[in-house]
């Protein structure tokens, strides 16, 4: 079924808060799009944020990020009050995200909040504690150390305490226990107010794709509590580290900093690591978009402690070994989508095909190389997601700023534009025309920004993922255009006679994320080797 859909990640949301929540505000982005015809919404990963502010660089690959955690539904259920919230500077930029700013100011609200809660814990926390268990426990008390330690990296604590000595762990979680359970309550809050409003979104007949990093990041939770599935020396300090090698783009290629994966050692228990991940996000999400998916193939690996990636080599994926592994366990047809960007080999080619899961068309990508370059609209496949770009791309008016003039006319040319069409609406028509299944398109270049309003310019540091839409963004006229942009390209929901704009069968069942509609619990990670 033809379907369409808007990137929009939650932090960019309008809210007098310093940035989007999982409240009201997301609530009216999930009517706009009913309204707009779309059927879905296409969110950033959830996690965590920390140094860099890169929702690519978290803390735990399962904890949704408490920033976006509605103040004002917290007041409602009288965890906080009207005036603690609204007494604090939440900054003076509306549309920037000052993460700084959230971390010095956000926490401490979230501090009186636990005070009321500990007096009065809900019914379904223990509940909720229970199918988290998995991954809770040792990122509550991941979060618990490093309060304690001043927020130092893992690799800083004391020895007992980086090795998991099973007495040191002990100690730790007795001593720390009231901090363990602050930790807790935030991600019950979290992952309450996200089902809260996928439900919502379930509704109103949209779904949510979201998106996983391939990669975990070394100070984080995941790592700390399984260090062997990592390319660690013995002492847990980093020895190959994760990026891409120079090219066109980047001289100095990208340094992810990410240490890479034991492929062999996680191939032995049948890459279990990874399959309770896709099955945690599979439940969160309704489909989830991976990351990097050529790394399953091969990977470029760094020496740890080099500034750039110049130097580095490739090394062996696990290819389809893995993927069918995870068809075998979870189910054939996962609701997954490759992101199969960048230098793409014919055994990346032949994994995706073999696979049977969508790739991506990037149509910022199409307009050199010639009559070959696979973005181009005529080279299109149905199996696969288009976009006019990606959160690592410039708005559609930035871009056109940029490209040559060459590039221009071949655009017009290939989308069949005259002189006086608009760039950036011509390249939105022709990702929804495009054959493709599911076209996305992203809410900046639905507001006619310019690069100003870019989410995130790859191999820089500092002024990303901070782009905040203004209150007042969502109008009729927009919703009004859109729609009719969406029925002229026959993707509107329910076009061709199916109920659901999304439908896949899969051997997850019920993929809610709710602790009331559990599935059967997973089983509980150990963490020696």
């Amino acid at each position: 079924m033809r379907k369409s859909g808007i990137l929009m990640h939650i932090t960019s949301l309008p809210s007098p808060y310093g940035i989007g929540t999982l409240g009201k505000e997301a609530r009216a982005f999930v009517d706009f799009l009913e309204k707009a015809g779309q059927s879905c919404w296409q969110v950033l990963p959830l996690g965590q944020t920390g140094y860099g502010d890169s929702p690519y660089q978290s803390c735990s690959l399962y904890a949704g990020n408490p920033y976006l955690i509605d103040l004002d539904k917290l007041v409602e259920e009288g965890y906080l009050t009207k005036k603690e919230i609204e007494e604090v500077a939440w900054g003076e930029d509306p549309e920037k995200v000052d993460f700084g700013l959230l971390y010095e100011r956000r926490y401490p609200l979230f501090r009186k909040a636990f005070a009321r809660f500990r007096e009065n814990i809900p019914e379904d926390y223990d509940a909720f504690g229970w199918e988290q268990g998995q991954w809770l426990e040792d990122y509550a008390l991941f979060m618990a150390i490093k309060t304690e330690a001043g927020g130092v990296a893992w690799d800083q604590w004391d020895e007992s305490l980086r090795r998991r000595e099973p007495a040191a762990i002990a100690e730790a979680k007795k001593r720390l226990g009231m901090e363990m359970f602050f930790w807790k309550m935030l991600q019950y809050f979290f992952f309450r107010q996200w089902q809260d409003l996928k439900e919502y979104a379930h509704e109103k007949g949209i779904l949510i794709i979201g998106d996983t990093p391939i990669y975990a990041a070394y100070d984080s939770a995941d790592v700390w509590a399984q260090p062997w599935l990592f390319s660690l020396d013995e002492e847990g300090r980093q020895v190959e580290v994760a990026g891409c090698p120079p090219d066109a783009f980047s001289e100095d290629g990208q340094l992810w900093g990410n240490p890479v994966f034991r492929w062999d050692v996680m191939q032995r228990d049948g890459y279990d690591w990874w399959i309770r991940r896709i099955r945690h996000n599979l439940k969160v999400y309704d489909v989830l978009r991976i990351d990097h998916f050529r790394g399953f193939d091969s990977y470029y690996c760094i020496p740890a402690g080099n500034k750039n990636a110049k130097i580095g080599w490739w090394r062996q994926g696990p290819g389809m070994d893995f993927f069918r592994k995870v068809q075998q366990v979870l189910g054939k047809n996962l609701p997954l989508i490759a992101e199969d960007l960048g230098d793409i080999t014919p055994s990346v080619q032949a994994m995706l095909a073999e696979s049977g899961y969508p790739g991506m068309k990037v149509l910022q990508f199409a307009f050199g190389g010639g009559a070959g370059n696979a973005y181009l609209p005529q080279n299109h496949r149905e199996n696969a997601v288009v976009y006019t770009g990606t959160h690592d791309n410039t708005t559609n008016l930035g871009w056109w700023k940029q490209i040559s003039r060459k590039e221009k006319t071949v655009m017009r040319d290939r989308l069949h534009l005259d002189k006086n069409a608009d760039p950036n609406w011509g390249l939105m028509q022709a990702a929804m025309e495009s054959v493709c299944d599911t076209a996305i398109l992203t809410m900046q270049d639905l507001l006619e920004l310019g690069g100003e309003a870019r989410m995130n310019t790859p191999s820089t540091a500092g002024g990303n993922w901070a782009w905040r839409a203004k209150k007042g963004y969502l109008t009729k006229k927009l919703a009004g255009q859109l729609h009719r942009m969406t029925e002229r390209a026959n993707r509107l929901p329910g076009f061709g006679g199916e109920e659901a704009p999304w439908a896949f069968q899969t051997a997850l069942g019920d993929k809610l994320p709710g602790w009331e509609k559990r599935l059967p619990a997973d089983p509980v990670i150990t963490t020696n080797e």
